[in-house]
């Protein structure tokens, strides 16, 4: 039995962090579902800007193009032409997980991280343009974003919580999501409404490994990873979360992001062995699945308890490194990072306009 076969089993989510129009037309997204127990998929903008700058996307920049449609609104015709395919070959999955699994996954724009009102209206218009049940609006966790997931959730519209990156950061998008289900609830509507939260892994030992000792580099966001996993158990237990499950809510499931190996020295499937958890998902690169698939093998499940992460912690913050700041550093710096690969993209999409026009 394949690693990949053998993750689901222990109840994890493996999700492709990848979309090409190549890949939809080859059919290679369905060997993915078929072959390697691929049930998601999720996308960003720097996905998109890699894609389109492969050239095969020309035909149809050059039919919008002429219409004038500016490039913004383009780039998310493009995007959900795509989704929609993707949505469509996860429908299978979508309905026979209840509505559990089986999604994927757009963003808003990245100029929009610390808008909150612009937020919830550019959310709302991508989920009834895209016209499918199991595709997710990407929104931010930042200060700003959080009113504009509890926003969404409360009218309908399921959210992937994005730039997460502790236990802070991820108890605060629970609490976002649940605020919405209660204002559902409180307002006689359906309290089911599919959200997942996204938690990054490989920027944190990134982050500190040229300030770490040896014995610690690579050991960070497993730390981050138990820390923010225990979080996730104890809101399962709490009083609160109990008593939304008994008037029919669902919980928002915790995904693993960034799990792409950062350091050549580490292991390529690092960020998926040790990360495997029964109702939580991992969204893994082209490259980390197939890495995974050949060679990987399923770790233990993460304890509850968090296990070693505060000594894993401590051992960390002995060596300068304040964990607290770190995080909202890598929040501000990946949210910077995805308004790079944005006006990137857009540029991309100017040039090969007016190259096709012409």
């Amino acid at each position: 039995m394949k690693a990949t076969e053998k993750l689901h089993e222990l109840g994890q989510s493996l999700w492709l962090d990848n979309i090409t129009r190549e890949m939809l037309d080859s059919g290679q997204l369905q060997t993915y579902i078929d072959d390697y127990s691929v049930t998601g998929l999720t996308s960003n903008p720097a996905i998109f800007d890699k894609a389109i700058a492969s050239g095969a996307y020309d035909d149809t920049i050059e039919e919008k193009a002429s219409t004038r449609m500016d490039r913004e609104a383009l780039f998310f015709e493009l995007a959900i032409e795509d989704l929609r395919r993707a949505a469509d070959l996860f429908a299978p999955i979508h309905e026979r997980t209840d509505r559990v699994d089986g999604w994927v996954s757009l963003e808003v724009s990245p100029l929009l991280a610390y808008d909150t009102e612009s937020t919830v209206r550019a959310a709302t218009k991508l989920h009834a343009q895209a016209e499918r049940d199991n595709l997710f609006i990407k929104i931010p966790g930042t200060a700003e974003g959080l009113p504009a997931i509890e926003e969404c959730i409360a009218a309908g519209v399921p959210v992937n919580v994005t730039l997460l990156f502790s236990a802070d950061h991820y108890r605060a998008a629970a609490d976002a999501y649940m605020r919405g289900v209660e204002r559902r609830i409180d307002a006689g509507l359906n309290p089911v409404v599919g959200s997942v939260a996204s938690v990054f892994m490989s920027r944190w030992d990134a982050a500190v490994l040229e300030q770490v000792p040896k014995e610690l580099r690579d050991h960070l966001a497993l730390a981050i990873g138990l820390k923010t996993y225990q979080a996730y158990r104890e809101l399962m237990d709490s009083d609160r979360w109990q008593r939304l499950k008994n008037s029919g809510a669902r919980m928002q499931r915790l995904l693993w992001a960034s799990t792409s190996t950062k350091d050549p020295k580490a292991p390529d499937t690092l960020y998926v062995h040790c990360l495997g958890a029964p109702f939580t998902i991992n969204t893994i690169p082209e490259a980390t699945l197939r890495a995974f698939y050949d060679h990987g093998h399923v770790g233990k499940p993460m304890p509850v308890d968090g296990g070693d992460a505060d000594a894993t912690l401590a051992q960390h913050a002995e060596a300068g490194v304040d964990v607290d700041a770190l995080a909202a550093k890598l929040q501000v710096d990946a949210a910077a990072s995805f308004v790079a690969a944005w006006n990137d993209l857009l540029a991309l999409i100017d040039k090969q306009s007016a190259a096709l026009r012409a």
